[in-house]
């Protein structure tokens, strides 16, 4: 497989439509595909009852703050990539893909180890005295998937480094396979062995083992990044340190934009299952009404990467905007018809009438927020962190997340009595602040000067 530098016909333009057409449908399409290893789980795992469901969603609160460190760490890899090959550079390029398969290895490898050890001690910690049949539930699901986090690190490596040289089609494929295995073992073992969590987790650890193993097919030997050679071991500490230069803050950034929701998971499962259980439909139908965004977002590291590296920051600018057009576009077509679902749409999770009403009024506020600010909050600083501006993004993201997002969600939800809802509006006024920070960072010329290459 051969990298080609996607090209417009206007010599002035690095991407034509059809060029973010390519670039686009693929990633939208995988990301539809992975979003539904999460649904999967958790409508399948309904079937055995709501303590499943609540176990799964407490043990995903803490998997996601570890997986969204691991796409980090991808993600700055991906960021160094991309510039390279803008920038014309695939010896470094090369290079800089063995140094981040690395670093992601040592990182899941280190995580899976903390979470087999303490993994008791942390479900007490976060979640405190839970019924004990949501604590069962949570144990076995959080002992499996963290046996999948090296083969998760490999995967999101090898689609970062295939998503720089612009090839998309090939993590939609190795997304498909993933996804088939996850959704065929959830059949099997939850309704078939009757397995409940374990069954969930199983599923999703032999789907992630495949994934990792079959993602390396696409670096062929007459690719631009042929698949590391691990047994051959380089160290490049410059490209490593450019490389932690993106993943590492963002990595803290996610690592604190997870913990923080860890916090309010705590206080939430306070208010009860019907809380923990509405939260977590919230949760999944809420990944469902970014998904085209966060597809934009990894296409957007692709296309202002390979800018930025070419020193177009001109065009890189134009991308910005006309990516955040595309995802407002989307979103709100897709969320508008969710919203109009919305009384129909919570009857796969088998709940009960209470939390069915209070999962319905936390869909609703989410889907008005993403039709309308999410995008300017969530796609616009990727385009940032394409351009190696990924500590101010973190510095706003973690104050933010801190001052509104915690400090308001215990205020509504606690001091107002609010509940879980309260939760939920303060994440909203958190994306507000952000936009602002984006919009002014962006505006100026600072972040030009972060360029890796």
């Amino acid at each position: 497989m051969r990298h080609v530098r996607l090209q417009a016909s206007d010599p002035k333009e690095m991407f034509s439509r059809e060029d973010l057409k390519r670039l686009l449908i693929p990633l939208i399409l995988e990301t539809a595909l992975a979003v539904t290893v999460g649904m999967a789980d958790t409508v399948m795992v309904s079937n055995g009852g709501e303590a499943s469901v609540s176990g799964v969603s407490l043990v995903d609160s803490i998997n996601v703050l570890l997986i969204q460190i691991l796409s980090a760490l991808a993600t700055g890899g991906a960021v160094v990539t991309s510039q390279y090959l803008g920038h014309q550079d695939t010896l470094q390029a090369r290079q800089a893909s063995k140094q981040l398969m690395y670093v992601v290895l040592a990182s899941s490898l280190c995580f899976t180890t903390v979470c087999l050890v303490f993994r008791m001690q942390l479900l007490r910690l976060l979640f405190g005295s839970i019924e004990p049949d949501v604590m069962d539930a949570a144990a076995i699901y959080f002992l499996l998937t963290a046996l999948s986090f090296p083969f998760l690190g490999l995967y999101n490596a090898g689609a970062a480094l295939l998503r720089s040289m612009g090839n998309a089609k090939a993590t939609l494929h190795t997304s498909i396979l993933m996804n088939l295995i996850n959704i065929v073992g959830n059949a099997v073992t939850i309704y078939g062995f009757r397995m409940g969590a374990a069954g969930a987790g199983l599923a999703t650890l032999l789907s992630r083992m495949a994934a990792s193993v079959y993602i390396a097919r696409f670096f062929d030997p007459s690719s631009v990044i042929p698949y590391p050679d691990f047994w051959h071991i380089e160290h490049h500490g410059v490209l490593t340190k450019k490389i932690l230069s993106v993943g590492l803050p963002g990595g803290l950034e996610n690592g604190l934009f997870q913990f923080g929701k860890l916090l309010l998971v705590r206080m939430i499962a306070t208010f009860g299952t019907v809380s923990i259980a509405a939260n977590a439909v919230g949760n999944t139908m809420g990944t469902i009404q970014c998904l085209i965004g966060n597809a934009v977002s990894l296409g957007m590291i692709t296309v202002v990467g390979q800018c930025v590296g070419a020193h177009e920051f001109g065009q890189a600018r134009k991308y910005t905007w006309r990516l955040i057009g595309i995802a407002y576009m989307c979103m709100d077509v897709l969320n508008l018809i969710l919203l109009l679902m919305l009384p129909v749409i919570c009857k796969p999770f088998h709940l009960s009438p209470e939390t069915e009403a209070l999962a319905q009024k936390i869909i609703l506020i989410h889907g008005v927020g993403a039709m309308t600010i999410w995008p300017l909050s969530f796609v616009l600083p990727n385009s940032l962190r394409a351009a190696g501006d990924a500590r101010f993004t973190m510095i706003v993201s973690t104050i933010s997340m801190a001052v509104f997002r915690i400090i308001f969600g215990y205020l509504f939800g606690l001091t107002f009595h609010m509940g879980v809802i309260g939760v939920w509006v303060a994440m909203q006024i958190d994306w507000v602040c952000r936009i602002i920070c984006f919009l002014i960072r962006l505006h100026g010329n600072k972040w030009q000067t972060k360029v890796l290459v």
